[in-house]
């Protein structure tokens, strides 16, 4: 992939991260939920679909053999492959440039080394990195979920840590002990930086036309919902393989 850097577009980058268990997902939810401006980047994916979800609206679900097409060919600004599963994830280019292009601000929720790739890129991204109250609150939390092995828990936590271990590099860092104080904190850092107010529905791109069964692009928590890389990076392969 191309790592220079690209001219500065109309709109506006925001790179939302932060450690498995911190509450990225419903802070990101309800942050769309007050600022319908935001457009949310739909990540691709090789993982085959989960009950329920639906291509283009989740994720992009792409073979193993088109994701390394379209990697070859400089098509993702960023990507990864998980650890132990050997799905790869990644953000296309065209989920994000047309729409900086005219003028809207696209968020994309990614760990550590896909932001580092993308503020090399977008330097003047707005990166937001959403951190717990304490270290040991994450441990908690993910034990709630009740979803992980002994083994899997321990190397999601070593991966949280590594990541809080590089909240400094982002230029704003928001403490997720209040979900609604956190989202405005968030809104206030975004209307800070220039945020324009809602101005009409967003751009639609040529593959956001709605069929019958598919929800307009202007109700963003239906249209766009929330998805998570709840995974992490294979440690011998990074952004940029």
């Amino acid at each position: 992939m191309d790592q220079h850097p690209l001219p500065s577009p109309a709109g506006r980058l925001v790179v939302i991260s932060g450690p498995s268990g911190v509450g990225k997902s419903t802070l990101l939810r309800q942050l769309l939920e007050r600022l319908p401006q935001l457009v949310p980047s739909v990540s691709a994916t090789t993982r085959p679909p989960r009950a329920g979800e639906r291509d283009g609206i989740d994720y992009h679900f792409l073979s193993l053999d088109d994701f390394e097409r379209r990697r070859e060919a400089g098509r993702f600004l960023e990507c990864c492959r998980v650890y132990g599963r050997q799905h790869w994830y990644g953000t296309l280019v065209d989920e994000v440039v047309p729409r900086l292009a005219a003028g809207q601000w696209v968020v994309l929720e990614i760990d550590v080394e896909g932001t580092l790739s993308i503020v090399s890129r977008f330097p003047a991204a707005e990166t937001i990195f959403v951190m717990p109250p304490q270290r040991d609150e994450l441990e908690h939390r993910l034990r709630l979920r009740g979803t992980e092995s002994a083994e899997a828990m321990a190397r999601r936590l070593e991966v949280a840590h590594r990541e809080l271990d590089h909240a400094d590099r982002y230029r704003h860092r928001v403490v997720n002990d209040d979900v609604t104080r956190a989202v405005a904190e968030v809104v206030a850092i975004l209307r800070a930086a220039g945020l324009p107010p809602v101005a009409g529905p967003p751009l639609r791109l040529d593959r956001d036309a709605p069929s019958a069964s598919q929800p307009s692009a202007s109700e963003p928590s239906a249209a766009h919902p929330v998805t998570t890389r709840t995974d992490h990076r294979e440690p011998s392969v990074g952004a940029h393989p």
